[in-house]
């Protein structure tokens, strides 16, 4: 268990800790001499309940609120005190708010120097501290009247920090491992050394990982757990890492860096966030309200962007927080609100989004999202943030710091639909679908000649909109259902077919003998088949257009058509000539040597590859772009797929060169209102 201090500047915190452990939590030669608390003070002991308590004393000093922030993250039960001639003062005040502020629901009040007062004072004491505490979490909690002078209640006190220890339930170690660095130093003949809490998670001596928001590597060489060494630490421990790595010294890692799984390393600056205001804030936070934020032992300039109305005094709602520099945090991290001056604390309250957009913030989807995400269980925010918009998953999963089995938990109850990295809800999937069929009835009733719609225009006109990866995992399980027919970049009804007339396939079937018999790779231009057909060669030149169209030949150039066939046989010589050179790269002599053709023709066909990116051009040598090669189906008739009609006039989709973006929010707007 660890144990916070909280209370006003002398009211006998660091004494009742010595009390309470033997330690003297004054560490500095300057807190010793001017006799207060000026950085964070630490103390362990065994309270004869079988396990290490870990205290953690702060300052009182209201200057110093920013170091009693760093001590208070990650404390399992606060110990508020107030000293018998004070009562309580300005500060104490100010750490019951922030606590209160932080969620923390279990403490004691040590009501100290008691030997100074007498009973009727303790009764009015007893009064005034119920009266501060009942608005806030800690109301119910225990008033112990303690002296650390002569003694008394430091035996009570202690009885009811075991009885407490009892009650604290352990808290899961298989989630990603987070740890708070409220200290760092260098010792002699160790090395860097780095002190905080354990947020979740575990850690190992030998475990790589990663300090954040900085993005530096180390690794784990020593540990003490409990001021105990240790080979590992777990999750509500106070912990010292030795770390070794390029690049760590003393002044690679600072208070408020994040000691981190590698997984999790994604650091922010714009955070969508619940806020609660202060009663005594004296004026509402309006649009870009300048703050000081403080989460865990990190602090950061921030400008506060309230998402629906400004938020008065004693209100809450959902902001965005746009900061001055990246920090590294989790969803359900809380946090602190201060203004610039550090004179007073505005507010307080939990992150909910890491990864919100700039711009569209207010939009009705994005705030659903917002509330969506307040649900502390994560498999019912996930349910009520796919009844909004798709969900990626691995965001998901790396923003709220959720081992594998929880991640897949929360996937089993929210009963998402996986796409890939994606999750939909039922409801989306069934609408895709409805969609998709209307969509392909519209263009074939519209475009009788056409053999199929574009996927990335079917992509864009789609809602929710998908990334296309994710798309193309929807359209082969819609195509494997028989619901549609995928055809390359192109999409088609079942029952959909484009054919020629009986007239138009007659002169087909004149044409086809010449497009793919042996002289496939040289097939005569369109003047040559009207001479040798007998008919106008603007009646062939229209044939051969319609058979582009329906995906039987390729216009390589002007007026020269080659049989699909024969360019996907094209595609996978210019795929087995590169990979005969050392490097990937390949010049038009090899191409045309192996084809057999003149080098005109041979140019003429790598120029149309290159148009379609098939293969990338560097002066006179090229190569073959990987992420284009199955486009005439070289890659994808070896999965037993359809070959894909390309060189048609609308073939522009760029498919599979993007990546895919990330977080809830990539899927936060209704397409409607997005574009690209």
């Amino acid at each position: 268990m660890i144990v916070g201090t909280a209370g006003h500047i002398d009211h006998g915190k660091t004494a009742l800790v010595k009390a309470l452990t033997g330690t003297d939590a004054d560490r500095l030669a300057e807190e010793k001499a001017r006799g207060i608390t000026i950085d964070l003070g630490f103390a362990y002991t065994d309270l004869s309940g079988g396990a290490i308590t870990g205290f953690v004393d702060v300052p009182g000093h209201e200057k110093l609120i920013h170091t009693m922030l760093a001590g208070a993250g990650g404390i399992d039960l606060a110990l508020l005190v107030v000293a018998a001639d004070d009562g309580v003062m300005p500060q104490t005040r100010e750490h019951l708010a922030i606590l209160d502020l932080l969620g923390i629901t279990r403490g004691i009040v040590a009501l100290t120097k008691a030997d100074l007062a007498d009973d009727a004072r303790r009764v009015e004491l007893r009064a005034q501290i119920r009266a501060t505490l009942a608005p806030t979490g800690l109301a119910n909690a225990a008033i112990v009247p303690v002296s650390s002078l002569t003694g008394e209640g430091i035996a009570p006190l202690r009885r009811l920090l075991i009885e407490a220890e009892a009650a604290t339930a352990p808290r899961r170690d298989d989630a990603p491992f987070r740890l708070a660095v409220d200290r760092s130093f260098t010792l002699a003949g160790v090395g860097t050394v780095v002190t905080g809490t354990v947020i979740s998670g575990r850690v190992d001596i030998g475990d790589p990982v990663t300090i954040s928001p900085r993005g530096l590597a180390a690794r784990v060489r020593g540990i003490h757990s409990q001021n105990r060494p240790a080979e590992t630490g777990s999750a509500g421990q106070r912990c010292a890492l030795n770390l070794s790595g390029e690049g760590i010294g003393k002044d690679a890692v600072a208070r408020g860096d994040m000691i981190l799984s590698p997984p999790l390393h994604a650091p922010t600056d714009r955070i969508d966030a619940w806020l609660d205001v202060m009663a005594n804030e004296p004026k509402s936070i309006g649009n870009w309200f300048p703050a000081r934020l403080h989460t865990h032992a990190a602090e950061a300039g921030a400008r506060i962007v309230p998402l629906s109305e400004p938020i008065p005094p004693g209100a809450s709602g959902p902001v965005q927080i746009v900061l001055d520099r990246p920090v590294a945090a989790a969803i359900g991290d809380r946090f602190i609100l201060r203004d610039v001056s550090a004179s007073r604390s505005l507010g307080g309250g939990v992150f909910l989004d890491l990864r919100p957009p700039a711009r569209k913030r207010r939009a009705a989807a994005r705030l659903a999202l917002i509330e969506a995400a307040r649900d502390r269980n994560d498999g019912a925010a996930l349910a009520a943030m796919l009844a909004v918009a798709p969900v990626d998953l691995p965001v998901f999963t790396r923003d709220r710091a959720l081992s594998i089995p929880d991640a897949q938990n929360a996937i089993r109850t929210a009963g998402a639909v996986i796409l890939g990295d994606l999750a939909l809800s039922h409801d989306h999937l069934d609408g895709l679908r409805t969609q998709l069929q209307q969509a392909l009835a519209r263009f074939h009733e519209q475009n009788p000649d056409m053999a199929g719609l574009g996927r990335e225009k079917l992509r864009l006109a789609l809602t929710p909109r998908l990334p296309k990866p994710e798309f193309l995992s929807f359209l082969r399980d819609e195509a494997g259902a028989g619901r549609a027919v995928m055809d390359g970049a192109f999409l088609r009804l079942p029952g959909h077919e484009v054919r020629l007339s009986p007239e138009d396939e007659a002169l087909w079937l004149r044409i086809v003998p010449a497009l793919t018999g042996d002289g496939r790779f040289r097939p005569p231009r369109v003047r040559d088949f009207a001479t040798e057909t007998g008919v106008e060669e603007r009646e062939v030149r229209r044939v051969l257009k319609l058979t582009q169209k329906l995906g039987r030949t390729d216009q390589i150039a002007h007026d020269h058509f080659f049989a699909r066939t024969v360019t996907a046989e094209m595609v996978a010589i210019a795929v087995d000539v590169a990979a005969k050179t050392e490097d990937g790269w390949f010049g038009a002599p090899a191409f045309r040597d192996r084809m057999g053709n003149g080098r005109k023709v041979a140019i003429e066909i790598l120029d149309f590859l290159d148009r379609l990116g098939v293969t990338l051009r560097r002066g006179d040598l090229r190569r073959i772009n990987p992420h284009r090669v199955d486009l005439f189906g070289t890659a994808e008739q070896r999965d037993g797929r359809e070959s894909s009609p390309v060189g048609r006039p609308d073939f522009k989709s760029g498919w599979g060169s993007e990546p895919v973006p990330g977080g809830f929010d990539s899927h936060s707007l209704p397409p409607e209102k997005r574009r690209g």
